[in-house]
């Protein structure tokens, strides 16, 4: 059974003077799923972020957000939160301070709100009563989240949510994320890192100068790509260069190895190929301690179709 759609965009285009930020971009992002923007820089995605938090409106096309159609007033449904560029605090106060203040300007007390929760929830509770202006950009990050989640939204647009944040705290804002959509809250966010999308998302839209590259589950990204290179570590290397070159649909991939890694050779081929290598190699006594792609999968596809669209290809 299909999914009510959180965000339902029909050709959505958004230009600033002579630069055309959007052009005639969908997307649809059902309720319970997280829903990755990526692309590069100037691609277009904090300006799609924008719209979704009523920060600017479209110049044509159609917007439908938790099912209300989007006029031309700066402004979201209620159910919206989240932040674009980082999140707005104030840096005097403490992260106990602005998420008290943050709600009683929609009449709650601090314990009406849950401000102890949230700040639990996102592993800020030690430093609950420390400045923000004293806090690393990971933790800033985190109480923007604090923030949003005091709305309890039913869609939530985060802009590069992970940036800052170290392993344990990346773990804990993706389960906060994976929690929330567990609950049927609607997630956007957007990433340059290729590894959260991959944990994250059940769909992934790639723009890229301002049209949609690419929309579908990130296995499928990922499946599109052809020949990736590869990094080989084994018993021999001089063995394993030759029957490399030996075998059909491999090619060596000559100063690709890290220089002070004599032993890793590289190579470039499609998985048919690797896997016949693999079999050569054992075959030839030849032991595989490592072998793994030198850029995942989902990222080469990635960096393939932006550098395609942004050619003209």
């Amino acid at each position: 059974m299909d999914r009510p759609l959180a965000v339902r965009a029909r050709g959505i285009t958004k230009c600033f003077g002579d630069v055309v930020a959007l052009d005639g971009v969908d997307l649809e992002v059902a309720r319970g799923r997280i829903h990755g923007l990526v692309g590069p820089n100037g691609a277009g995605k904090t300006t799609l972020l924008g719209l979704l938090l009523g920060l600017a409106v479209a110049d044509e096309g159609r917007l439908d957000i938790l099912g209300v159609p989007i006029g031309r007033a700066l402004t979201a449904p209620a159910g919206v939160a989240g932040f674009v560029d980082g999140p707005g605090l104030y840096p005097s106060l403490t992260a106990r301070q602005n998420l008290a203040a943050l709600a009683a300007l929609g009449g709650r007390s601090a314990r009406e709100a849950g401000v102890d929760d949230v700040l639990h929830e996102v592993g800020l509770t030690d430093v609950a009563d420390d400045p923000a202006r004293g806090y690393s950009l990971g933790m800033r990050q985190r109480l923007g989240l604090a923030a949003a989640l005091l709305t309890e939204p039913r869609l939530l647009v985060l802009d590069e949510p992970s940036n800052g944040l170290d392993p344990a705290g990346k773990r804990q804002v993706h389960g906060v994320l994976g929690r929330l959509a567990a609950n049927g809250t609607a997630v956007v966010l957007s990433s340059h890192r290729m590894d959260d999308l991959q944990a994250l998302c059940s769909e992934v839209t790639v723009l890229a100068t301002g049209r949609v590259a690419f929309s579908g589950p990130p296995p499928k990204l990922a499946a599109e790509n052809g020949e990736l290179d590869y990094r080989l570590i084994t018993s021999d290397p001089e063995a394993a260069r030759a029957l490399a070159l030996g075998t059909a649909g491999v090619r060596v991939v000559d100063g690709a190895a890290p220089r002070h890694d004599d032993a890793a050779l590289v190579v470039r081929a499609h998985v048919p190929a690797v896997d016949e290598l693999v079999v050569r190699l054992v075959g030839a006594g030849v032991a595989l301690r490592e072998l793994a792609p030198v850029v995942s999968p989902l990222e080469a596809a990635f960096l393939a179709l932006t550098e395609q669209k942004e050619t003209g290809g």
